[in-house]
């Protein structure tokens, strides 16, 4: 069997829900190849983790390229002749279900809705971009219950798929105090930070999205009840130099980490305050890890977090003083911090393992496959969408019904829903 992913981004937690898929992928037997821009982190780790890596060059957003992006897709698909393409996020999911319209079994996985990421016109357009593609999707595959729902009341008639985000926690797992010690000597950013300092860490993009600017205001507030108390923003992003221009005193710039499970091991605390997500994995990393976290009501986080928990991780977004209380009292109480970050890395290894999201994963391609031999579609070849006029995106081939809207078959999310 092989499948085919293409992304765009190629860094951050898409990457890293791609990377492990194609490993579990590749383990299981399966050929995965990984489409993507060269020069990013997804197309080594991709290859490392047993996948094949091709080149696809497309920008983060739709643009005057994006015909030219569609035909070498289709071009790809061509050549690989996969199985199942799987795409992943809105770019990468619109250029190939315009590519192939429903010729080759597709699941599309939107990784967060990208109407969600723009505001005005070009939120309207992300809007139609995925109510029009959804068509062309055997499954749309959401990270959560919540991700699922908001795509529906915005208008978006797919066959839904939910499968919660998993991590490896063979790689991230509990950190004791030794190993706490040994990461805060070896990290070259925390020089100078006393050993025994409130440590809490940030780990994600600098971006809008993140949120760190809402944590930056928050921090003063924090800083004046836990006297001591550090914050370290672990990432690089568009937005690092206006949050560099507005750290207050207490906060670190770490840049990029590569080994993320190395901060997390040495923070009190773990927080991220995003504005929207589809169900991050910085949290359930650092749970798994036996930290204790701080993030936003935002779609996905309550479905990560220990059941009935809300309370002690959960805050409003954009609102930095309950952020901010939030914070001091998880860095002000350590029996606190420990029991939490003991309930949250039990709650990890029993819900979010990626080695079961990679098995819930294959048994949708198994269904979705099965679906598409049962209907014995007739194969049709691969040719490069024709140019679309201005401000018009081509409709369905001739012949290629429309997917139906879920309520027409009341069977399939609750069979696709584990």
């Amino acid at each position: 069997m092989t499948v085919l992913h293409l992304s765009q981004p190629v860094d951050g937690g898409v990457a890293r829900v791609v990377t492990d898929l194609v490993r579990a992928q590749s383990a299981a037997g399966a050929r995965a190849v990984v489409a993507c821009p060269p020069g990013g982190a997804l197309g080594r780790d991709a290859a490392a983790a047993g996948a094949e890596v091709a080149d696809w060059p497309a920008l983060r957003e739709p643009g005057p390229g994006l015909y030219g992006e569609a035909v070498r897709a289709a071009r790809l698909v061509r050549r690989l002749r996969p199985d199942l393409v799987h795409t992943h996020s809105a770019k990468a999911g619109l250029v190939l279900r315009l590519a192939l319209r429903g010729r080759v079994p597709t699941v599309h996985q939107p990784h967060a809705w990208s109407f969600d990421a723009v505001g005005g016109t070009t939120a309207r357009l992300a809007l139609y971009w995925e109510r029009l593609a959804a068509r062309w999707a055997d499954r749309v595959l959401c990270v959560a219950d919540d991700e699922l729902r908001h795509g529906e009341a915005s208008g978006v008639r797919a066959r839904w798929a939910v499968v919660h985000n998993g991590v490896d926690t063979g790689r991230f797992r509990p950190a004791d105090e030794a190993a706490r010690a040994r990461a805060r000597t070896a990290l070259p950013a925390l020089a100078g930070v006393p050993p025994h300092a409130p440590l809490a860490v940030c780990v994600g993009r600098l971006c809008r999205q993140k949120g760190q600017d809402v944590l930056l205001r928050a921090w003063p507030e924090v800083a004046a009840r836990v006297p001591g108390a550090r914050l370290v923003l672990v990432g690089d992003g568009p937005s690092r130099r206006e949050l560099a221009s507005a750290a207050p005193a207490g906060v670190l710039f770490a840049g990029a980490a590569q080994d993320t499970a190395a901060w997390y091991a040495a923070a009190d605390a773990v927080v991220l305050p995003s504005r929207w997500e589809g169900m991050a994995l910085v949290p359930l990393e650092a749970m798994a890890c036996g930290r204790p976290v701080v993030t936003t009501a935002v779609t996905g986080a309550a479905e990560s977090l220990p059941p009935g928990r809300a309370a002690d991780f959960l805050v409003p977004p954009e609102d930095p003083r309950a952020l901010a209380r939030a914070l001091a009292s998880l860095l002000a109480d350590p029996p606190l911090r420990h029991d939490l970050g003991l309930l949250a890395a039990e709650h990890v290894r029993a819900f979010h393992d990626v080695r079961h999201t990679a098995e819930r994963v294959a048994r949708l391609y198994a269904e979705v496959l099965a679906e598409r031999s049962a209907a014995a579609p007739v194969r049709r070849r691969i040719r490069p969408p024709a140019p679309a006029a201005a401000g018009r995106l081509p409709r369905p081939a001739a012949g290629i019904p429309s997917r139906p809207h879920p309520d027409l078959h009341p069977d399939t999310r609750e069979h696709i829903r584990r």
